[in-house]
């Protein structure tokens, strides 16, 4: 069942998102994956974001549509479940190339969202 809090399933993405960037600020992948209080405080934050999709449900799709929900939902079982697989690298791409544009789209859809709120 979705959230009846999409602003705040919203919310907890952007601010994960950006704990995690504040996180690995000045570090490359090398410097990430030795430091491993940031690498845990990362995937925490990456478990969240997962939590935050699911509990979103299909009014991800509609609220931030061609984003790979699918994937982003996944991952945080992945972190739990088979954490001994996880390739830091993998990790670290996430981090860099995927999260960014993933946030700046919450923060997009969130800023839409109050607007109709306010309205109604």
């Amino acid at each position: 069942m979705p959230s009846e809090k999409p602003a705040r399933r919203l919310e907890d993405i952007i601010e994960n998102a950006q704990a995690i960037q504040r996180y690995v600020a000045g570090m490359d992948g090398t410097a990430f994956e030795k430091d491993q209080k940031n690498y845990d405080a990362v995937e925490r934050c990456l478990e969240r974001i997962s939590e935050a999709a699911a509990k979103l449900g299909d009014l991800a799709t509609s609220l931030v549509p061609g984003q790979p929900w699918k994937e982003i939902r996944a991952l945080g079982n992945r972190l739990r479940h088979e954490y001994d697989a996880i390739r830091e690298d993998r990790l670290w791409d996430i981090v860099q190339v995927d999260l960014p544009p993933l946030c700046a789209v919450c923060e997009e859809a969130l800023q839409r969202l109050r607007a109709q709120q306010a309205k109604a």
